[in-house]
């Protein structure tokens, strides 16, 4: 299966969320992420979805998310057109014994202490998907206690934005 990103621009109102996530279910996409925020401006989300699927399957979708009314634009994107990260939080045991070679392991990944008891340590890593599994895969070393994270959210390598491509 081919991995997808995709941003979808809608009006922000109730009920839009829950239609274009329907259209991903009936047409039986797993979705890897989902990340949905207000944008710079008040009236508009942005949804953002990594989904498993194949082209003509994804190029269906797509152009079933252009029916709905809401959607007002929606911009594919992959690893050479685009940035993308992604927020990770990993709480780990405090343990004198791992406490050095994890708080390694986290610099060499740019991970930031967020809270630090004796009991416990959270990181906080902002980065792609895959340094953040390579973290999480290092981490399992150790004792996790707990993991946070949220999808993917990318934008465009260009001076192109979603809103100059909009289907009013």
């Amino acid at each position: 299966m081919i991995i997808h990103t995709v941003a979808v621009l809608v009006n922000n109102k109730f009920g839009v969320l829950n239609r274009v996530t329907s259209l991903f279910r009936r047409r039986q996409f797993n979705i890897r992420a989902l990340t949905v925020s207000e944008t710079e401006n008040s009236e508009l989300s942005r949804i953002t979805v990594v989904f498993e699927g194949e082209e003509n399957a994804k190029q269906q979708l797509v152009n079933q998310l252009y029916k709905l009314p809401d959607v007002c634009s929606i911009k594919e994107f992959s690893e050479d057109n685009s940035v993308s990260c992604e927020l990770l939080l990993i709480k780990m045991l405090n343990d004198s014994k791992t406490r050095d070679d994890i708080k390694d392991a986290a610099d060499a990944f740019g991970a930031v202490t967020v809270d630090y008891s004796k009991d416990y340590i959270v990181f906080r890593v902002a980065d792609t998907t895959r340094r953040i599994d390579d973290f999480i895969n290092i981490m399992k070393d150790y004792k996790i206690l707990e993991i946070c994270r949220t999808g993917n959210v990318s934008l465009e390598k260009s001076s192109t934005t979603i809103r100059q491509v909009i289907n009013f």
